[in-house]
């Protein structure tokens, strides 16, 4: 039996502006989701695109997939591939359904759950699964209503079993006719559903295939082709052209050929530039700078697959109470500050501990069973 080495189960450096990037993008989706129910238009929203970050989320995937890999798969092989990334990943997965669950159940401005009492074991075993049960219309349908974001992570397991399978030893010539076949897709999507923040909900999941399609082999490819782009910008001005993006003005006739060029071109291009960004910055102690984007890139992900449960609470209320304008932007703006503290807290105390822990059992084990 093959023997997880703790070399190979270590990762490489991680490139710091990409972390904070990533920590920027899932800041910007819990604000995004607060002005969905404070501002259902999209029209009248100022960050109305931000639901392009899961986009940008599988493009960053794909590169640095890739970049901490390529060069172990196989060795590595795909069973062990695979254990690393459930570790990697599904505590949080488990973690959001959960809370999730008892956000659901103990709303004190709704009791919907009543309606699906029933469901709730299903609910909670295909949100811990990933199974898809779009079976809550007062919701939108989402394939996981416990905790939404979730169905990204179901594309982003589709995309990681597919490179431990098949596309690690891919040729760059394959890889870039995967690539532009699946942009080709990307553009068809847009045109078909007049926007790509699809994927999410029962009757626009085969969006989020074609989503990940793309970006993820693009994320891949700009890791393989080396296109790492050299600059003296920071964290904070490559972040301002991140989140330009998603503060695009809503335009029903201009989204579907606007946001596939953006996610074709503009993302893969500040992947590249955030990869070299202060790659050149001599060894000494962090600078604010890297601390930044230390936090960011660490809450990133539990702040992503948290916050949806009190997302829903917010809508209960705005439909109980309908409060004014003024205080949902308060709520908006305090709930956002509120989550990242207990994003963070989830991370130091129940995430990272979990992770640690499974990471000796699996190598523990393998060498137990050789």
């Amino acid at each position: 039996m093959q023997i997880i080495a703790p070399d190979l189960a270590i990762t490489k450096p991680h490139f710091k502006v990409l972390d904070g990037l990533r920590g920027l993008a899932a800041l910007a989706v819990v604000i995004f989701h607060f002005m969905e129910i404070a501002v259902p238009d999209y029209n009248d929203s100022f960050i109305a695109h931000a639901y392009l970050a899961v986009d940008f989320f599988f493009c960053l995937s794909g590169f640095v997939i890739a970049y901490a890999y390529d060069h172990k798969m196989l060795k590595l092989g795909f069973k062990n591939f695979m254990k690393l990334r459930l570790i990697r990943l599904h505590p949080l997965v488990i973690i959001g359904s959960l809370i999730g669950l008892l956000v659901f159940v103990f709303d004190p401005f709704s009791q919907l759950y009543q309606k699906y009492i029933g469901q709730l074991p299903a609910m909670f075993l295909g949100s811990c699964f990933m199974i898809p049960y779009p079976v809550v219309p007062e919701r939108y349908f989402n394939l996981f209503h416990l905790n939404p974001p979730t169905w990204s992570l179901f594309w982003e397991y589709i995309a990681n079993i597919f490179y431990g399978l098949l596309l690690f030893k891919i040729s760059n010539k394959i890889l870039w006719i995967l690539t532009v076949i699946a942009a080709a897709a990307l553009v068809f999507e847009a045109q078909r559903s007049g926007y790509l923040g699809v994927g999410w909900g029962g009757d626009n999941v085969s969006g989020g295939g074609i989503r990940v399609f793309f970006s993820f082999l693009a994320g891949m490819l700009v890791y393989r082709s080396k296109w790492v782009i050299h600059s003296r910008m920071n964290f904070m001005g490559i972040g301002i052209l991140l989140l330009a993006v998603f503060m695009i003005p809503f335009s029903k006739s201009l989204n579907p050929f606007m946001e596939p060029a953006i996610v074709i071109f503009y993302f893969p291009f500040l992947v590249a530039l955030g990869a070299g960004a202060g790659v050149k910055r001599r060894a000494g102690a962090a600078t604010l700078q890297d601390r930044i984007c230390k936090f960011s890139g660490d809450i990133s992900y539990p702040l992503y697959m948290v916050h949806y449960p009190f997302i829903w609470m917010f809508m209960s209320y705005v439909e109980a109470k309908k409060p004014a304008m003024n205080e949902m932007m308060l709520i908006t703006t305090v709930g956002t500050l509120v989550l990242v503290v207990f994003s963070y807290a989830i991370l130091v105390f129940v995430d990272e501990p979990i992770r640690q822990r499974l990471k000796y059992i699996l190598i523990k084990g393998e060498k137990k069973n050789s």
